[in-house]
């Protein structure tokens, strides 16, 4: 389903809404648009981590390649390995997902108290957002009068 901009919402209008009311807009549509995804934390993620970097090192070693000879070998076996974490995470989280529906039904939430958590959530995170923006228009305002001044 191509990706909607706004334009041809007919709840959308020319200008933007307050958070609350975006976040209702976004909730109607939760059934088909909201997901949960797993994602390891804590100490499985470390375990991932560190298994990916003994993994790279062994591998390397195999090949005569070891730390002393080489300084810009521990940024490259930690940004690797980070890399190949976020792969398995990223694949973890692209293979089991959840709509809410499902979610709800497994959690046992007949109240339906995650929605309104979601709710509570997004008008924060919206509010926040909106007012972040509004707080750097002025820098950037004056970095777009100094290129056009020195256009």
């Amino acid at each position: 389903m191509p990706m909607s901009t706004g334009r041809d919402d007919p709840e959308a209008g020319n200008e933007p809404v307050a958070a609350a009311e975006l976040a209702t807009r976004i909730l109607a549509r939760a059934d088909r648009d909201i997901t949960f995804i797993v994602h390891l934390v804590g100490e499985s993620h470390d375990l991932l981590l560190r298994h990916f970097v003994m993994f790279i090192e062994n591998e390397l070693a195999k090949r005569g390649v070891r730390y002393g000879a080489h300084p810009l070998l521990r940024p490259f076996v930690d940004t690797h390995a980070r890399e190949l974490t976020e792969f398995v995470l990223n694949g973890i989280g692209l293979q089991h997902q959840f709509g809410l529906q499902a979610f709800e039904t497994m959690a046992g939430d007949p109240l339906r108290m995650l929605r309104v958590d979601l709710w509570d959530s997004l008008q924060s995170h919206i509010d926040h957002a909106q007012r972040h923006f509004v707080s750097g228009v002025g820098g950037l305002q004056r970095i777009l009068c100094q290129l056009e001044a020195g256009a």
